[in-house]
C-alpha cells in the first residue's frame, strides 16, 4: 500500500497546487524566504511528527523557510507563553510563529488579544476549503474565527474494538455502563486534561443532556450543577467497572490505543477516523480492529493553525499554512499509511486531477464512509471544557 500511495503521491507533484499568485502574495513569499518558523505543535504521534518533518522540508526546498517542530503536549502551554510575552511587553520577536490549535485555546488567544491580523483570506489555498459543508472551517467550538487561524484538518470522534474479542460495543453512551459491568476492566477513558479524555466527558454530556443546545451558549449563562448532574451520575456508575477499578486513568490518547493493542482493553477511542487504519498498516493494532461510532451521532470538528500576534516569521508561517493547505500536503495527510487526517478541502473546488487523486486514496480497512460516520455533533462552547475538567479533577483526581 505504502509503494502505490508514493507512486501517487509522485503523480500529484505534477497537478496544480495552487490558485493564481497575486502580487501580494508574491512580497509575501519574498519576505519569507530565509525565515526561520517555530511550529509549535503536538508531538505525541510518530506518524504527524513524520508528516510535519516532510512537510517541513518541502517549505524548506521550494520557499527558502526554515521550519522548526516545536514539539508540545498540550497547546495550552504554548498559549500561556505568548501570554506571558504579551504580559511583559513583548510585542515582537517572539517565540511562537504558527501553532496547532482549535478550541479552547483558540478562544484564549482571541479573547486575551494573542492573535495578530486576520491572514487566512490572504492565503491563495483557502479557495480550495469546503466552508459550506464543513461549517467547523470557520467557526470553532462555537467561536468564529474571522481569519485568524487557517484549518488545516477535519476530525470526529470514532471507538475502536477488536472484532476478534468483542461481538457487539455499546452503541450509546447509556449502554457503556450495563456493558463496563459485563465486561469489567475492559474500558476506560484518558484522564481530563488529556484531550481524548475531555472528548469523551464531552459526548457523554451531549448524550445525557435533555437539551444539549444549552452547550452552545457559555457556561456562565448555564446552571452547571444542573446540566452536568447526569454526566457525574453517569461516571460514578461507569469508574467501579474501568480498567484498574477506574483509580488510575492513561495520559492520553495514545496510551489508549496501546492499551487495547496489548489486549488490556477492549475498546478505546479517537478524533481521527483514520487512526486506526493506519495504526493497523503500521503493525500498532490487529488487523481485526474496526471503528464505529455511536447512535445519533459523534462530536466533530476542524483542527487550525494560527499566528500569534508577535511572531517573529509572520510571512514564514503564512507560507507554510497556505503550503498545509494545498492539494500535495491534504492529500498525502489523508492517506492512511501517512497521517489518515480528513482534508478540510471541497473536491468540486479542486482540478479534477486533484480531485481524481482524492477519489484514488485508499480508505483504509478500519476506516469509516462518510456515509458511516454519520452526524457530526457540534462541540460545546469552549467555556464548558475548563469548567467540566475542573469539576472532574475535583469529583475523581488521586
Amino acid at each position: 500500500m505504502k509503494k502505490a500511495a508514493a507512486a501517487l503521491f509522485a503523480a500529484a507533484l505534477m497537478l496544480p497546487a495552487a490558485p493564481a499568485m497575486t502580487a501580494e502574495w508574491e512580497d509575501v513569499l519574498a519576505e519569507a524566504e530565509g525565515q526561520t518558523v517555530y511550529f509549535n505543535a503536538w508531538g505525541g504521534s510518530t506518524a504527524i511528527n513524520d508528516y510535519i518533518a516532510w512537510a517541513a522540508g518541502e517549505a524548506e526546498e521550494r520557499f527558502g523557510i526554515d521550519v522548526r517542530h516545536v514539539k508540545i503536549g498540550d497547546a495550552a502551554e504554548t498559549v500561556s507563553r505568548v501570554l506571558a510575552e504579551k504580559t511583559a511587553g513583548r510585542d515582537s520577536g517572539g517565540t511562537v510563529d504558527l501553532i496547532w490549535i482549535n478550541g479552547e485555546n483558540f478562544a484564549a488567544m482571541k479573547e486575551n488579544g494573542l492573535l495578530g491580523a486576520p491572514f487566512v483570506a490572504r492565503l491563495p489555498n483557502f479557495a480550495y476549503v469546503d466552508t459550506e459543508a464543513k461549517p467547523t472551517t470557520l467557526i470553532d467550538f462555537t467561536v468564529p474565527t474571522e481569519g485568524l487561524e487557517a484549518p488545516w484538518g477535519m476530525a470526529q470522534l470514532v471507538f475502536m474494538y477488536d472484532t476478534a474479542d468483542v461481538a457487539e460495543p455499546p452503541r450509546t453512551i447509556g449502554t457503556f455502563v450495563d456493558w463496563a459491568e459485563a465486561h469489567p476492566g475492559r474500558f476506560t477513558y484518558p484522564a481530563p486534561p488529556a484531550f481524548h479524555g475531555t472528548t469523551f466527558l464531552k459526548q457523554a454530556l451531549i448524550s445525557l443532556t435533555p437539551d444539549p443546545s444549552v452547550l452552545q451558549h457559555p457556561v456562565s449563562e448555564a446552571d452547571f450543577e444542573t446540566v452536568t448532574a447526569p454526566l457525574w451520575e453517569f461516571l460514578d456508575a461507569l469508574h467501579p467497572h474501568l480498567w484498574r477499578d477506574g483509580e488510575t486513568f492513561p495520559a492520553d490518547g495514545p496510551r489508549l490505543v496501546q492499551l487495547l493493542n496489548d489486549g488490556e482493553i477492549d475498546i478505546a477511542f479517537t478524533f481521527n477516523p483514520g487512526e486506526a487504519s493506519a495504526a493497523i498498516a503500521d503493525g500498532l493494532l490487529p488487523e481485526t480492529v474496526r471503528t464505529y461510532v455511536l447512535e445519533g451521532g459523534t462530536i466533530g470538528n476542524t483542527h487550525f493553525v494560527a499566528i500569534p500576534f508577535n511572531a517573529n516569521a509572520r510571512a514564514g508561517a503564512m507560507v507554510f499554512a497556505n503550503f498545509l493547505l494545498s492539494p500535495e500536503a491534504q492529500l498525502r495527510k489523508e492517506d492512511p499509511a501517512i497521517w489518515g487526517d480528513p482534508t478540510v478541502l471541497a473536491m468540486e473546488l479542486l482540478p479534477p486531477e486533484d480531485a481524481a487523486a482524492f477519489e484514488a486514496l485508499p480508505r483504509g480497512v478500519a476506516t469509516l464512509t462518510s456515509d458511516e460516520l454519520g452526524r457530526t455533533l457540534p462541540e460545546p462552547h469552549p467555556s464548558w471544557t475548563e469548567a467540566i475538567e475542573r469539576e472532574w479533577r475535583r469529583r475523581y483526581a488521586r
